[in-house]
């Protein structure tokens, strides 16, 4: 199991990686392997805003289809919109190409909520 030392998470499963006021958002490598082959992606549009632990947009899936949940506060500066032509990457590299949005904070002090590697990994663990 990928769990990278260097990125916050969610209960959600959602991981974050932050550069400067700059969050990158995606789904972690555990829940893309639960979920299965995905076969499309729902994102917000470039300006919209996302709010901490509030549905951003819809993973779908072969088995299922999940909501994704904003861990953070913010306006969206980016959309992966490679994901429209290849869904799939996220299963191929969840936190390299398979990144799906990135906000600019509202409120930084949120990170402070999150969970880092270890207590994602024990959490998965359960």
């Amino acid at each position: 199991m990928n769990i990278p030392a260097d990125l916050k998470y969610t209960k959600e499963h959602e991981w974050v990686k932050v550069d400067g006021n700059i969050a990158v958002i995606g789904i972690t490598d555990w829940a893309q392997g639960e979920l299965g082959d995905i076969v499309f992606v729902e994102l917000p549009n470039a300006g919209d805003t996302v709010t901490r632990m509030q549905p951003f947009g819809t993973i779908e899936a072969v088995k299922a289809v999940s909501e994704l949940f904003s861990p953070l506060t913010g306006t969206v500066t980016e959309v992966n919109t490679a994901l429209d032509d290849d869904p799939m990457a996220v299963n191929r590299d969840a936190y390299g190409d398979g990144w799906m949005i990135k906000i600019e904070l509202s409120d930084p002090a949120e990170l402070d909520d999150l969970l880092d590697a270890t207590s994602y990994k024990d959490l998965i663990d359960g």
